[in-house]
């Protein structure tokens, strides 16, 4: 079993820590590997709504690349290079991304790199006022390679995105939440306890709707908004059968139409004339 991932499980949270702050967690193969089998692990329990990613120490969530073994690779020629470093770090983004449980990462140090496409390719991100980021690729006369081109664009608009590429400067996590890359920042002692209200919030709600949802964001994005919108009704359609939906719509119906109504009918009146201001409004709009 490989320390270079440390997993606790703890209310229905899988913590994922990266564990080589002496390398400040770079990212070899042995730990993308590991990475790789704690996600095939998590995904089949069902014990598991939420991932968190973290990296160990108080200077690095990681560092990115392992820089001395993958220019053993890139030394070794184009195959070995694409295939060991190259391949490796892109099915984990992948995985990443297409993860059907919410991956949350907790960045709580320096992102460079692969350790910035790690955040890019989660589904969320909670920055600590410490955290600092960068795409370093270009001082080593390479682009990314584990999905920083693709999806830094996507997220952060092409010319925001080429500038931060094209530069390799670091940028600040206030930054990285303007951009895209982070949804929140956080004072540091603040960051895991953020993360894991994240997690447990989203754990409230149906797993099959967290999970259709992911899905349809993640493929939609790669097509049309008419191709997506296919997606959205398909995963739509298999929630349909289920308890889930059908328990939650039950749920709804006993708080909001089983109530007591007034007696005097009052909330009836009132709602039929909301709904009759609401039609005059569309109806201005429409001809006006």
């Amino acid at each position: 079993m490989s320390k270079t991932v440390l997993m606790q499980i703890s209310e229905g949270i899988a913590l994922f820590t990266l564990n080589r702050p002496e390398k400040l967690n770079a990212l070899n193969y042995e730990l993308i590997d590991w990475l790789m089998v704690l996600l095939d692990t998590i995904e089949v329990n069902d014990a598991v709504g939420a991932v968190i990613i973290t990296g160990a120490g108080d200077r690095a969530f990681s560092a990115g690349g392992d820089i001395n073994e993958f220019s053993e690779s890139v030394a070794a020629g184009v195959n070995p290079a694409v295939r060991d470093f190259v391949r490796r770090g892109q099915l984990l983004t992948a995985r990443l991304e297409a993860f059907p449980k919410p991956v949350i990462a907790a960045v709580n140090g320096i992102a460079l790199g692969g350790g910035c496409e790690i955040t890019e390719a989660v589904h969320l991100a909670i920055a600590s006022d410490r955290a600092r980021f960068a795409k370093p690729e270009i001082k080593l006369g390479m682009p990314p390679t584990f999905g920083g081109t693709q999806r830094l664009p996507r997220l952060a608009g092409r010319k925001r995105a080429l500038e931060l590429l094209l530069t390799g400067e670091d940028f600040s996590p206030e930054r990285a939440r303007d951009i895209g890359l982070v949804n929140h920042v956080v004072a540091h002692e603040e960051l895991m306890p953020a993360a894991r209200d994240l997690a447990s919030r989203i754990m409230g709600y149906s797993p099959l709707a967290v999970r259709s949802i992911i899905t349809a964001v993640t493929r939609g994005l790669n097509m049309s908004i008419a191709e997506g919108l296919l997606v959205e009704s398909e995963q739509f359609a298999q929630m349909v059968p289920t308890d889930d939906l059908s328990d939650a719509l039950a749920a709804w119906k006993r708080r909001h139409v089983h109530d007591d109504p007034p007696r005097d009918g009052r909330a009836t009146t009132k709602f039929n004339q909301t709904v009759d201001n609401l039609r005059n409004r569309s109806d201005i709009q429409q001809h006006g």
